[in-house]
């Protein structure tokens, strides 16, 4: 099958698109490799920190990544993909944000977020989310709400923060980078789904 007949094909995400053998070995070795990949890239993101001013947590780039990775790889190997990156932080390897790891952490709530973001904007991307600028922009902004809907409450039980701190230090000083983040994606998939299809 030619790559453009697999970019019209509905249910395809990019990383259906990288050509790999038939045999079912090879299937599941290249979908284990795009699992750590995600896990790998997520890792290195989060350690793109800026501290915010009042807030234990940081403005990362592990959310950006963690939503293209759940957009490029799909729902199942997006989710497996985070909960690589989670599980292997809560085992103690230092690529949470900041170098940090473990899970009694104020800001663990947004990992656990991350899975479920990655899943969601997985599950949109199969139907063709990632294809068009504003359906990618729909799919990046309800994956980020998605984050904070579990981030901040954690955060609030966490630090025993009233839910207005909670959203104040937890929401609202990153609201402007996340518009910045869904532009970023807004070019970028459509963009890689045209070049795939030439």
């Amino acid at each position: 099958m030619s790559t453009a007949a697999a970019v019209a094909r509905p249910g395809k995400v990019l990383a259906d698109l990288l050509p790999a053998s038939r045999t079912r070995s090879a299937v599941v070795a290249r979908s284990a490799a795009l699992v750590v990949g995600g896990a790998v890239l997520t890792g290195i993101a989060a350690q793109i920190a800026i501290p915010v001013p009042g807030s234990p947590v940081p403005v990362t780039g592990q959310t950006f990544a963690a939503l293209l990775v759940g957009t490029a790889l799909g729902a199942r190997r997006g989710f497996l993909s985070l909960a690589l990156y989670a599980l292997a932080g809560m085992a103690g390897m230092p690529w949470f944000a900041e170098g940090g790891s473990g899970w009694a952490t104020a800001s663990f709530g947004y990992v656990i977020g991350l899975m479920l973001a990655a899943t969601a904007v997985g599950a949109l991307a199969r139907r063709g989310d990632d294809r068009s600028v504003w359906r990618t922009a729909r799919a990046f902004l309800i994956g980020e709400a998605i984050v904070y809907a579990v981030g901040v409450p954690y955060l609030a039980l966490s630090t025993g923060m009233g839910l207005s701190a909670a959203l104040a230090a937890g929401l609202t000083p990153f609201l402007i980078g996340d518009v910045l983040k869904a532009v970023l994606a807004m070019g970028a998939l459509p963009a890689a789904w045209k070049l795939a299809d030439k």
